[in-house]
């Protein structure tokens, strides 16, 4: 069965191989999946964006709107969508970004929204959608666990990693590293307690959302933590970031929220360098204690952990990242269930 899937990344980002949201690197994951299986692909995404397919660009966004401009480039978006599908002949359309509800097209072909957030972010309404034929799914069976009683999904496909490409063989030095957006719900002032307690170089890449409560987060748990040892590098690219999660002793994920893909833990396996994480979300189905990182629940705990990880064997990390967290594994799911969608046999089975 040859498809045309039509897939809708949030608008108000630009998706490529270099990005570092989890949402757009599943999306050109599957891009890229699409037409090495004789597939049609259909991105609706920013201007600026690089994908395999057919790029339909919207006008990429100098600042972030407020709310009034938001929903409207929303509908602007939810427009383009509607016109591409009739347009491409569109099989399937598969929206990844948190605004689903706004974006979905006219009743008729199968919409299929996958959840890259934990489900407490999401409007209770958006997770019931009144529109025909679409479908939900999750990306962890830990955010499914989460669910509200009576919420149809589908079976969760795991987020992989395209772990050849971040395949890296460098010495281990001392230092651990810590990503993602700089957010009080990383918890990333613990992190950094914990490398000062063990007098460990930690670097912190990521950025910082321009939201008030981030910035304050920044200015006052994470500067007044940083010193010649401990240091925030801003976002990284690519290369910097395989090098350090390759070089590094361990990767500190003390997140305070109930992670639902956790892209950064995975990406660290995929380079041999274990994980030291709190036991929230997905972060506790990932990592295999003793194995491949150790789950913690405070700053001392992951001090001690810290010390610990360089006994771990590199190699148990990127066997279980290619064997459990990979991205062609990943696609497969993604393009089977496609396949069952058009062809109405999925069934989404109401959580407990």
């Amino acid at each position: 069965m040859e498809l045309t899937v039509l897939s809708v990344a949030c608008p108000f980002t630009t998706v490529g191989t270099e990005a570092d949201g989890t949402a757009e690197q599943v999306l050109i994951a599957l891009d890229a999946a699409l037409l090495r299986a004789g597939h049609r692909s259909v991105v609706v995404a920013a201007e600026g964006s690089t994908v395999a397919g057919t790029l339909v660009p919207m006008p990429r966004l100098q600042r972030m709107p407020d709310e009034a401009g938001r929903a409207a480039v929303l509908r602007r978006v939810a427009a383009t969508v509607a016109r591409a599908v009739d347009q491409h002949g569109v099989d399937l359309v598969h929206v990844h970004g948190p605004d689903f509800a706004a974006l979905l097209p006219p009743p008729g072909v199968p919409v299929l929204v996958t959840l890259h957030q934990p489900l407490d972010r999401y409007p209770a309404d958006a997770l019931m959608p009144a529109r025909p034929g679409t479908h939900l799914n999750t990306v962890s069976t830990a955010q499914a666990r989460s669910a509200p009683p009576g919420l149809a999904l589908l079976p969760p496909i795991e987020t992989g990693v395209a772990v050849d490409r971040l395949y890296i063989r460098v010495p281990k030095r001392r230092f651990a590293v810590g990503l993602g957006l700089i957010e009080p719900e990383k918890g990333f002032h613990i992190a950094l307690d914990a490398a000062r307690d063990v007098d460990m170089q930690f670097l912190l890449g990521g950025d910082v959302p321009r939201h008030p409560e981030h910035q304050r987060y920044f200015q006052d748990e994470i500067r007044p933590r940083l010193d010649p040892k401990r240091r925030y590098l801003g976002p990284i690219g690519f290369g910097r970031k395989r090098w350090m999660l390759g070089a590094a002793r361990c990767l500190l994920a003390p997140s305070l929220t109930a992670e639902a893909s956790a892209l950064p833990a995975l990406e660290a396996l995929a380079c041999g360098t274990p994980v030291v994480a709190f036991p929230n979300g997905v972060l506790a189905d990932i990592v295999e204690p003793g194995v491949t990182g150790f789950l913690v629940k405070d700053a001392a705990e992951m001090a001690e952990a810290i010390e610990a990880a360089e006994t771990l064997d590199p190699d148990a990390c990127r066997a279980a990242a290619r064997v459990r967290h990979s991205a062609d594994g990943m696609a497969a799911r993604y393009l089977a269930l496609y396949e069952e969608l058009v062809a109405g046999r999925a069934k989404a089975a109401a959580t407990a």
